[in-house]
C-alpha cells in the first residue's frame, strides 16, 4: 500500500531525514517527508532496507596481517688511513633564532577597578596607584580605570590584555566546561497571526485551557509560555498576540522559537498581522507551519488561502513547494492531531538537541510585579537544566531562584531544557528579552549585575547631547518642531514595549513623540512629579490610580488617561498629537466668472461684463485674473451687480457686472477666479 515518507521511516526503525537520504541513494525523488510512495517503491525500499536483506551479505576473506621485516642498512666503510688524517667535518650550523616567550593573557571588562586590576596582574593595588599618580592620574583602589590604560599598565607587567563586555558569552566559558552529553530536545512552537483568526482559540484547544475569557476584548495581552505533553512527546507553545501593536512582542516570541504556527482564518484569508508574522519568522529564520484554522465556517475556502500564500513563498507541499499546511478547526477540535503530529515531524528534521548537563542558560519571556512575590519573570530554559538555590544573572538583574513554578501552577525543583518556569528571587524586574544565565555563586551574579548596571548608567552620560548654535540654526530652518512626551505605566514589562513601540511609530517630521518612562506598576508620586517637570502626559494601561496620587494629579495640572485595549490608547494618542499641529493653510476656488464686455466707468475704473460659469462671486472676494493661463493680477472685488442694483453675490448661469480695485485694464476673453483661504486640521500621515 502507498505510504508516506516519515510513517514509512517509524516502521523501518530510522528518522525521516535519514529515510530521504538513503531514497536519494536509490534515485527516488523524495523532497520532504511528506511525499507519499507508490507499493513498488515502499516494497523496493523495504528489501532494501529492512534487517531481513542486511542478514544475508557474503562474507569477505580474511586477509591475513603481514609483518614487515625490518632492512638493516648497509655500513660504509671507510679507510683507515683516511679515518685517521682526515679531520671530521663541522655541521653547517643555522644561526640561532630568538625564543620569543608568548606573554600571558589577562581578561577584563569594561568596568574594571584598580583593586580588580591588582588583583589579575598579581600586585598589590598602591603600586598601581602609584604608575597613576606617575601619569598625573589620582585614584583610589574603587576608582575605575579606562582600558586603554589598564593595557599599558599591563603590558609593563608583561601580560598582554583582553577586553571581554559584561553581555559577552566568554564570561560565562568558565561554567561550561561540563562534557558536551547533547540530548533531543522538546521543539518551541510560537503561534502567530491576524487578531480574530483563532491563534488563542487554537492553543486553548490544544492545551484545553480558556484564556480568552481572561483577557480584555478577547484578544490575549500578555506573551504566555506553555509546555504540551503528546502522547509521541513534547511541545513547548508561545502565545503571542495578534493585534499590530504587539508587533515587537511578536518578534521576541520569534526570536526563541524553534518554529511558527501560522495561523490563517480560512474565511478571511491574509491580512496586515499575517504579513508581518512572516516577516518576523523569516527575520528569525524559523521554520513556518501554516494551519487554515475556521474550515468549519461558512464561505472557508482554503485554497484560496494557499494561493494567497504562495505569493510570500509558502508555497504547499502538495504543489512543490517546501511548506507543511495543515486544516484545522479550533471550536471543534478538528485536525488537531494532524497538526501536532505535524510539529513532532518537522522538529525531528531540525534535529533539536541541548545538554542538560551544565548550567541553565535562557531568556525572560515575561516580567511582572506581584504584590506578594514580589518581581516575577517566566523563563524559557533553553539550554542546561535549572535548579532551585541556582544563582544568576538576566540583563542588569541578579538573582537566586528560590521557587519554580510551572504554566499549571506545580511547584517543581529542577527544569531542563525547554522547558518554561516562573521563577521567584529576582532582585529587581528584568526586561522581557534579556538573556538568563545561572552562575556557580551569588558574588559573581551581584558583581555581574553591578558592572552591567554602571555600564548602561555610563552610556546613558554619553548619549546625553547638548544642542549648539549650528544645531540650533539647523533646526531653526526646519520650522518649528512639535513634541509630545509620553509616560507610560502598565501591569506588565510586555506591554510596556508594545505600548513604547506603537507610540514611537507615530512620530511624523512635524510631531515628535518621545517616551521619556516606560515601567510597571500603577501611577505613583513619582510618575506625576517626573509628567510636571516634563510637561508630559500619562498613559496608564491596565493600572490603577488612587485617589490621592489622582488629587496631586489636578493639584499639578498632569493629563493622565488608562486603557484596557492597547489600540484605543493609540489611537487616542495619535488624535493628541494631530491637535498638536498648527492648521494648514489651504487655498479653495470659490467661484469662476468668465468676462465678455468692458464698460469703462473713467479713467482707473471699469466694469466687466461676465459669466459666472462655476460656483459664485460674492462682493469682496480675493481674486486673480487669469489671460491665456497666466496670472496677470491679483485683488479684489470692489462692486458686483445685477441690472444697476448692488448685490452680494452671484451663481452659476448669471451674468453680472464685476469692478476690480485698481485693475482698469481687463479684456474681454479673461478670467475671474475667485478664492479664499480656510484653515485646514492637519493629519498625521
Amino acid at each position: 500500500m502507498k505510504k508516506k515518507v516519515f510513517t514509512l521511516a517509524k516502521e523501518i526503525g530510522i528518522t525521516s531525514k535519514e529515510l530521504l537520504v538513503k531514497l536519494n541513494e536509490l534515485n527516488i525523488p523524495a523532497k520532504s517527508h511528506m511525499v507519499v510512495l507508490d507499493e513498488k517503491t515502499v516494497e523496493l525500499v523495504l528489501s532494501k532496507l529492512t534487517p531481513a536483506s542486511t542478514s544475508k551479505k557474503t562474507k569477505s576473506p580474511k586477509i591475513e596481517k603481514i609483518t614487515p621485516v625490518p632492512v638493516k642498512e648497509k655500513a660504509v666503510k671507510t679507510p683507515i688511513n683516511r679515518q685517521l688524517h682526515e679531520k671530521p667535518i663541522a655541521e653547517k650550523q643555522e644561526p640561532q633564532k630568538p625564543i620569543i616567550v608568548a606573554r600571558p593573557k589577562i581578561k577584563i571588562n569594561e568596568t574594571l577597578t584598580i583593586m580588580q586590576l591588582a588583583d589579575k596582574l598579581n600586585v598589590k593595588a598602591i603600586d598601581l596607584i602609584k604608575k597613576l599618580l606617575s601619569r598625573g592620574i589620582m585614584a583610589t583602589i574603587n576608582h575605575r580605570i579606562d582600558t586603554k590604560m589598564a593595557e599599558l599598565i599591563a603590558n609593563e607587567y608583561g601580560y598582554d590584555m583582553e577586553i571581554i563586555s559584561v553581555y559577552s558569552e566568554a564570561l560565562f566559558e568558565e561554567d561550561n566546561l561540563v562534557e558536551e552529553k547533547l540530548v533531543h530536545r522538546a521543539p518551541v512552537v510560537t503561534i502567530m497571526g491576524h487578531v480574530d483568526h483563532g491563534k488563542t482559540s487554537l492553543l486553548d484547544a490544544i492545551r484545553n485551557t480558556n484564556v480568552i475569557s481572561t483577557e480584555s476584548g478577547g484578544i490575549t495581552q500578555h506573551i504566555g509560555a506553555y509546555k504540551v505533553k503528546l502522547p509521541k512527546g513534547e511541545v513547548v507553545f508561545l502565545d503571542t498576540p495578534g493585534h499590530a501593536a504587539f508587533t515587537a512582542m511578536r518578534a521576541r516570541g520569534a526570536q526563541v522559537t524553534d518554529i511558527v504556527v501560522l495561523v490563517v482564518a480560512a474565511d478571511d484569508g491574509v491580512m496586515p498581522q499575517t504579513i508581518e508574522a512572516i516577516d518576523h519568522a523569516n527575520a528569525a529564520k524559523v521554520s513556518i507551519v501554516v494551519a487554515i484554522n475556521k474550515i468549519d465556517t461558512p464561505g472557508a475556502n482554503p485554497d484560496k488561502v494557499k494561493q494567497e500564500l504562495a505569493k510570500y513563498s509558502l508555497v504547499p507541499e502538495e504543489w512543490g513547494g517546501k511548506t507543511i499546511f495543515a486544516n484545522v478547526s479550533a471550536k471543534k477540535g478538528t485536525g488537531l492531531e494532524n497538526l501536532l503530529e505535524l510539529l513532532l515531524l518537522e522538529a525531528e528534521m531540525l534535529e533539536l538537541k541541548a545538554n542538560p548537563d551544565r548550567p541553565a542558560k535562557g531568556a525572560i519571556v515575561e516580567a511582572r510585579l506581584d504584590k506578594g512575590r514580589g518581581p516575577v519573570a517566566t523563563v524559557l530554559v533553553q539550554n542546561g537544566t535549572l535548579k532551585l538555590g541556582d544563582s544568576f544573572v538576566a540583563g542588569i538583574v541578579s538573582g537566586k531562584v528560590r521557587a519554580l513554578i510551572t504554566d499549571k501552577g506545580e511547584r517543581i525543583k529542577i527544569a531542563g531544557p525547554s522547558t518554561p518556569v516562573e521563577i521567584i528571587g529576582f532582585s529587581e524586574l528584568p526586561q522581557a528579552g534579556d538573556t538568563f544565565h545561572v552562575l556557580r555563586d551569588d558574588h559573581l551574579a551581584r558583581e555581574i549585575s553591578l558592572r552591567r548596571q554602571e555600564l548602561q548608567k555610563e552610556t546613558k552620560i554619553k548619549h546625553v547631547s547638548h544642542i549648539t548654535l549650528e544645531d540650533l540654526y539647523k533646526e531653526i530652518q526646519k520650522g518649528e518642531i512639535k513634541d509630545l512626551k509620553i509616560i507610560i505605566k502598565a501591569d506588565v514589562q510586555g506591554s510596556v514595549e508594545a505600548l513604547v513601540d506603537s507610540m514611537e511609530r507615530l512620530s511624523t517630521e512635524t510631531v515628535k513623540l518621545t517616551v521619556i518612562h516606560g515601567g510597571v506598576g500603577h501611577i505613583n508620586e513619582s510618575d506625576i512629579m517626573l509628567a510636571s517637570a516634563s510637561n508630559a502626559i500619562i498613559i496608564g494601561f491596565h493600572v490603577e490610580i488612587s485617589t490621592e496620587i489622582s488629587d496631586l494629579a489636578k493639584k499639578e495640572e498632569v493629563d493622565f488617561s488608562i486603557y484596557q485595549i492597547i489600540y484605543e490608547a493609540v489611537n487616542n494618542v495619535k488624535l493628541a498629537m494631530e491637535g498638536l499641529l498648527a492648521p494648514k493653510l489651504v487655498e479653495v476656488i470659490t467661484g469662476k466668472a468668465e468676462v465678455r464686455q468692458i464698460f469703462k466707468t473713467s479713467k482707473t475704473a471699469a466694469i466687466s461684463g461676465s459669466y459666472v460659469s462655476e460656483g459664485k462671486i460674492t462682493r469682496g472676494n480675493i481674486i486673480r485674473v487669469l489671460r491665456s493661463g497666466e496670472i496677470v493680477h491679483k485683488g479684489k472685488i470692489d462692486s458686483l451687480r445685477r441690472f444697476k442694483e448692488d448685490v452680494k453675490e452671484v451663481t452659476t448661469g448669471y451674468e453680472c457686472g464685476i469692478q476690480i480695485t485698481d485693475f482698469p485694464n481687463m479684456q474681454s476673453g479673461d478670467i475671474i477666479e475667485a478664492y479664499e483661504i480656510q484653515k485646514v486640521l492637519q493629519k498625521l500621515k
